[in-house]
């Protein structure tokens, strides 16, 4: 991400927050060369011994949230639902009364489970959430986990790889692995400012990825259920993975679709005509029953994408008559008001400060 943004966007969160209302192989082929009977053993099937997660041996308490961060990840509490036989999502259990009023909401993710072992979506930001994550999976088998996919680099979403046995193999877009290979310090630092440097998020360390997925996708039978790791385009970064289970008509985003409306696109990298694509591109490629498992928010329905879409159209559109009119960067944040789409408690930094600039840049103002 932009230096500049990653220094100035910490404190625009804290701003928004105080205003909070109410406080490797062809995908297409459904096949993995490592997931045969000897990659089952190398990922860490060992034959009925338990696996071990001596992370999570110490236990933990839920906080009172602290007003001054969008979301608190020690103050969260994360629940599991069924969504096909094997097939779990999980969630922040304040999605239900947050989401439609707009105010931002925990990572969201998920595990499937076959008769080889469990795939995990997402690992959560800190020791806490990843192991509130492991025990949802332990109510439902006592099967190994034997993958954890991770939709973008953003720490969120993959911090919680720290605490992964080793035989857990972690899979990532190639330019996720680069990324977090080269910024991690930077992105702890970015994930601290944001939601506070007391909640074990610096206990953290970079853990290099098992699997590089291409932009061609990745796929791997887990003993009857196929996942797949898809790449559709730049969505909020340049490796974001979208991962589908296509007997159950699952889909999860990660954060190209935060939640639904009124919330937005974090244009944090610009690009609002490329994120516009990935997202049509994104919704055309599921059945129209299919359930969408968002960044953060509970299960959607496939037109919850069109919210974002318009959004992104409107923006793209209202921008562009503003650069052509001369408009300098501050004229345009304050033409560019956008009614229809307010009522996102971070609308004042997710639009204003992030998505009208990186826009106008963008369109060659």
């Amino acid at each position: 991400m932009n230096t500049l943004l990653r220094t100035i966007l910490p404190s625009f969160l804290l701003l928004a927050a105080c205003t909070e209302p109410g406080s490797g192989t062809d995908a297409d082929t459904g096949t993995d060369s490592t997931s045969d009977a000897d990659s089952t053993s190398e990922s860490g099937d060992t034959a009925g011994e338990p696996q071990e997660f001596v992370a999570c041996d110490d236990e933990f308490t839920i906080t009172d949230p602290n007003p001054m961060y969008a979301w608190t990840p020690n103050a969260v509490t994360l629940e599991s639902h069924e969504l096909s036989p094997r097939v779990f999502e999980v969630h922040d259990a304040n999605a239900k009364d947050y989401a439609a009023a707009g105010i931002p909401l925990a990572t969201s993710g998920g595990f499937v489970i076959g008769d080889d072992g469990v795939l995990l979506i997402e690992t959560m930001v800190n020791r806490q959430l990843f192991c509130q994550l492991i025990d949802l999976v332990h109510e439902q088998t006592d099967k190994p986990i034997l993958y954890a996919i991770n939709t973008s680099f953003h720490g969120d979403h993959s911090f919680g790889n720290a605490y992964l046995p080793d035989e857990v193999q972690i899979v990532q877009h190639a330019r996720t692995a680069e990324y977090i290979a080269d910024h991690f310090a930077e992105d702890v630092a970015f994930m601290e400012a944001g939601f506070g440097a007391d909640q074990g998020i610096g206990e953290a360390t970079a853990v290099a990825a098992d699997v590089l997925v291409t932009d061609a996708g990745w796929s791997v039978d887990l003993g009857g259920v196929v996942v797949v790791a898809q790449y559709h385009g730049f969505g909020q970064t340049e490796g974001d993975l979208f991962v589908h289970v296509p007997a159950a008509k699952v889909l999860w985003t990660g954060n190209p679709l935060i939640a639904e409306a009124p919330a937005l696109p974090w244009l944090l990298e610009g690009q609002a005509q490329a994120v516009r694509a990935t997202l049509a591109a994104v919704k055309a490629s599921v059945p129209a029953d299919t359930t969408i498992v968002p960044g953060h928010s509970h299960p959607l329905g496939v037109e919850d994408f069109d919210f974002s879409i318009d959004y992104l159209d409107t923006l793209v559109d209202e921008v562009q008559i503003a650069v052509d009119e001369g408009l300098t960067v501050e004229e345009t944040v304050a033409a560019v008001t956008m009614e229809p789409f307010q009522g996102y408690a971070l609308w004042d930094w997710i639009h204003s400060s992030i998505n009208v600039p990186t826009t106008h840049a963008e369109l060659g103002g």
